[in-house]
């Protein structure tokens, strides 16, 4: 990932969240890592397919033992105290049961996909971050 795209991508995620903490490192060719502080936060990934440039933020998320019933508001904490922002929030979705909606206020940013492997469940954030956006 070029140093320009990284440097946006940074300003972009600061801006997004409300949170100068955050920074975006690059990592090997078509990727970069995000942080808050010194903890990785997950990792960004080009698209450059199809001659339209996006991105997309992955971020895995581990809970420990929730029971389902608690699951949608612990979710909605930890993702309020990991991006020190009150206005993020996860929805479940109308029709699927394997993903959430991720909202920052009332824009939509991105889906979290449940990740239940019968012994510890885990989601996955999944951010996509078009080109234009960064301008």
């Amino acid at each position: 990932m070029d140093v320009q795209a990284v440097k946006k991508l940074d300003a972009y995620f600061k801006k997004v969240f409300g949170n100068a903490r955050l920074r975006v490192v690059p990592a090997k060719d078509k990727t970069a890592e995000v942080y808050i502080g010194e903890e990785k936060l997950g990792d960004l990934n080009v698209d450059d397919e199809d001659d339209d440039l996006s991105y997309n933020f992955r971020m895995e998320i581990k809970l420990g033992e929730v029971r389902d019933i608690d699951a949608l508001k612990v979710l909605n904490t930890y993702l309020k105290r990991k991006f020190d922002n009150e206005g993020i929030r996860v929805l479940p979705r109308a029709k699927k049961r394997d993903s959430l909606e991720a909202y920052l206020g009332d824009e939509f940013i991105g889906v979290v996909f449940v990740d239940d492997d019968g012994r510890q469940r885990s989601y996955i954030l999944e951010m996509p971050i078009l080109d234009m956006d960064l301008a």
